[in-house]
């Protein structure tokens, strides 16, 4: 067990409640260990209605996976990187299949490893405070933790664009695109967790009553030039149709995937052209983890954790450099399937 998650039962509720807000949550390897444990524990107890993931304190909800230590384990030999992507896809399958309601609280920060645990709950509830993104294009990483499945399922070309852009939004632009299912303002959410926890049988018309009319996200502004200027599956398309673009927003998105890793974002978009396809979440995460698997010890993700976290000089290197470096056989080197010995498993129940 770990103090870096607060595990309980309250009334008829389990709670998981994540605890290391110095590094907002980020997931650690024993963190998921832990929720694991518990859901586990409670998957076939009667007394448990309900399950409500938050986090206990601090400025947001999760903010990812401890990405320092995937790469100085990248760095190195890779074991440490693919024990936490292993037992971390693992949990976000497990909350996948859950047959119980699981509540998700997407209170501020909720990013990377925040989206794996909160896209997966039954309810997912956002506030004024939301700020959503997978922002992996940054670091040389992938959005991973079922990216390929919840962002290949958005309206339009939204989940594309917020795959290659890493683009913050917030918990109006959530409701609209389905990421959320409830809007609540921040200061309802603990009243909100006590009804819940009173009368778990009643989540449905609880949620109901305290939820509040989303304010209009500020993706909905730009959702025709999103559809129209990220229809293509080729990362040089999207870019050229966007410099033939005159708006001052299709310039400024342009700049910015000029920015990300050029072999993150060819990934990316081969990520979600599969997934949208995938018969079922399993399949996703056994193709997530060959790529993670690859990906932490190429050097994109080292230079991006190295430039972003570690020296934050924000001036990352990437080889290739150019969306024409990376070739189509690279692109499959790092979808490559892995020994039969060493391929993803759900938990075995």
């Amino acid at each position: 067990m770990t103090d870096d998650v607060l595990i309980s039962v309250e009334g008829g509720a389990g709670r998981i409640r994540l605890n290391r807000p110095k590094a907002i949550h980020a997931l650690t390897k024993p963190m998921c260990d832990a929720m694991i444990d518990a859901l586990v524990a409670w998957r076939d107890d009667p007394a448990i209605r309900i399950v409500l993931i938050d986090h206990a304190e601090g400025r947001g909800f999760c903010a990812g996976g401890d990405i320092r230590m995937i790469a100085e384990s990248g760095a190195s030999d890779g074991v440490e990187a693919r024990a936490f992507f292993y037992r971390e896809y693992q949990l976000n399958h497990l909350l996948f299949t859950y047959a119980k309601p699981i509540v998700a609280f997407m209170d501020g920060i909720t990013m990377g490893g925040g989206v794996g645990i909160s896209q997966p709950a039954r309810y997912r509830v956002a506030t004024e405070r939301t700020m959503y993104a997978m922002p992996e294009s940054g670091i040389g990483l992938f959005p991973d933790v079922g990216g390929g499945w919840y962002l290949s399922r958005l309206p339009g070309r939204t989940g594309q664009y917020l795959a290659l852009t890493g683009a913050r939004i917030d918990g109006g632009d959530c409701i609209a695109l389905g990421l959320s299912t409830h809007y609540v303002p921040s200061d309802a959410l603990d009243d909100l967790k006590a009804r819940l926890t009173a009368a778990p049988q009643e989540v449905d018309a609880i949620l109901a009553a305290v939820s509040a009319e989303p304010p209009t996200g500020k993706i909905a502004a730009h959702r025709e030039a999103i559809d129209r200027l990220f229809a293509a599956d080729t990362l040089e398309q999207v870019i050229a149709a966007l410099d033939t673009d005159s708006s001052e927003w299709a310039a400024r998105e342009a700049a910015t995937l000029r920015s990300k890793s050029p072999q993150t974002c060819k990934v990316s978009l081969r990520l979600l052209a599969q997934g949208k396809d995938h018969a079922d979440f399993a399949e996703e995460m056994r193709v997530e983890y060959r790529v993670a698997a690859h990906i932490c010890q190429r050097h994109d993700f080292i230079e991006g954790v190295r430039a972003l976290i570690i020296d934050k000089d924000n001036s990352p290197k990437w080889d290739p450099a150019t969306p024409e470096g990376v070739s189509q056989g690279l692109v499959d080197q790092i979808f490559a399937p892995l020994p039969a010995d060493e391929e993803w498993q759900p938990l075995a129940f």
